[in-house]
């Protein structure tokens, strides 16, 4: 069992970080267990973007800055490929075209004019969202990067269900389509809600933990409204799919967490 985690931690950093990890196997066993412990890359991954976003604003940058190298950081250490799937994926469903049709546009190496517009509106929302945090103070806007981290790999943990189809034989997402029991994933959600809520209620209070919990399950939901979506238009998942779900549950959590709810 040990061994089976270590080897699942590998997967999950090597797949879903560009930090040197090397995955040393490629089974469903360990799969399963990787995208148990998604999560845990989202929280390396915020804690890393977090920092620079710190340092510029208390250095004086301002928050803008802050928000720009907060949301710049993940965009690097995964070499922009999440991105680049919420773009193939945007292509894909902007075609209108049949689901062989589209998965094929998704394979192109191009961007088409839907990818463009989606990663412009994505990448404003999130500076924007940060942008706000970052006005409130570091510890909202770091705590805030971190949850929306997290809330992304956690995206990609929930589809990877047993009840959630591949739709190609191969790639990354056949690799890790239906390897999780809904009961593994419910809980590592349940756990994720629960410790974002208690950071913001270390952070400022149980109004303050209220908020960080609802930004995580209103991200899980717009992310688990794309999944459908993709599922019966492309008959599927594929590790573009994943890319999209991830950035589209971060940005949400973000613009939630940007909300002034009293």
């Amino acid at each position: 069992m040990t061994s089976l985690n270590s080897h699942g931690l590998r997967f999950a950093f090597g797949t879903l970080t560009a930090l040197p990890v090397r995955v040393s196997r490629w089974d469903r066993r360990t799969a399963r267990a990787g995208m148990l412990c998604a999560p845990l890359a989202g929280l390396t991954v915020g804690l890393l973007a977090a920092v620079p976003g710190v340092v510029f604003l208390l250095g004086g940058s301002g928050p803008l800055v802050a928000a720009v190298a907060s949301a710049a950081l993940p965009a690097a250490l995964t070499r922009g490929l999440h991105l680049d799937g919420l773009a193939d994926t945007a292509d894909g469903l902007g075609s209108a075209k049949p689901a062989g049709d589209a998965l094929r546009i998704m394979k192109q190496s191009d961007i088409g004019p839907f990818g463009v517009i989606t990663l412009l509106f994505v990448l404003l929302a999130q500076v924007s969202a940060l942008f706000a945090l970052y006005g409130r103070g570091w510890a909202d806007g770091a705590l805030g990067t971190v949850v929306a981290a997290v809330t992304a790999r956690l995206a990609l943990t929930l589809a990877s269900r047993r009840n959630v189809p591949p739709a190609r034989p191969e790639g990354l997402g056949a690799a890790v389509a239906g390897t999780v029991p809904p009961r593994g994933a419910a809980a590592v959600a349940c756990a994720v809600v629960v410790c974002c809520a208690a950071a913001g209620v270390l952070l400022g209070g149980y109004g303050a933990g209220l908020h960080q919990a609802l930004a995580v399950v209103a991200g899980l939901v717009a992310a688990q409204l794309m999944l459908r979506h993709c599922v019966r238009r492309f008959g599927g998942v594929t590790g573009d799919v994943f890319g999209a779900l991830e950035e589209t549950a971060g940005t949400v959590a973000l613009l939630t967490l940007s909300l002034s709810l009293g």
